[in-house]
């Protein structure tokens, strides 16, 4: 298989649990091993840091989008292949999600968060047909699991929108999970 490109969702703070620093290590080191590209959001702290910094130990490429506004606070990976100063969030995600072949959300705050939901409602619309995986480690997105039920249960969201992403429990699992993906038939949408 050649390499693909996978964007990584994930936190730049560095008051986490150890087990998240963890998982965001051996995802880099998985993606460096397979001979993928990591494409993220550009810091050099947090599991970003991490992440980035197993990836290129192992091999890999690294592609960073950091926005001018944050380029001082979240302190960018100077070591990237390619890091991208982007005017703002939205043109970050944008970048993001052009060099992207599939989505991995590892757990953070509420950028993360927010960088997931939108990528799962543009799949839901149709405007993609990427794989999204989250990585639920510890559970963490146990919550969100349980509110897209409820939009469920209130019929705020068809059932086919679990068709949208997958859950894995492990860095190893989400990227099988990511490498296997097969495309949805042009067109289809989740609503």
């Amino acid at each position: 298989m050649a390499g693909l490109s996978i964007c990584v969702f994930s936190s730049s703070s560095a008051t986490i649990d150890a087990a998240y620093f963890e998982a965001a290590d051996e995802l880099g080191r998985l993606i460096g091993d397979r001979g993928h590209t990591l494409v993220y959001g550009g810091a050099g702290v947090g599991l970003m840091g991490t992440l980035a910094r197993a990836v290129h130990r192992h091999g890999g490429r690294v592609t960073g989008a950091l926005p001018q506004a944050l380029l001082d606070r979240e302190l960018a990976f100077e070591d990237a292949d390619e890091l991208v100063i982007t005017t703002g969030l939205r043109e970050r995600k944008a970048f993001m999600e052009s060099r992207a072949d599939g989505f991995i959300a590892l757990p953070g705050g509420l950028g993360t968060l927010e960088e997931t939901v939108e990528i799962l409602t543009l799949k839901q619309l149709g405007l993609h047909g990427k794989a999204v995986v989250l990585v639920n480690t510890s559970g963490f997105w146990d919550p969100l699991l349980h509110m897209l039920a409820h939009m469920q249960r209130a019929s705020f969201v068809r059932p086919e929108v679990t068709g949208l992403f997958h859950v894995a429990n492990t860095p190893p699992q989400a990227l099988d999970l990511l490498e296997r993906y097969t495309p949805p038939p042009p067109g289809k949408t989740w609503y």
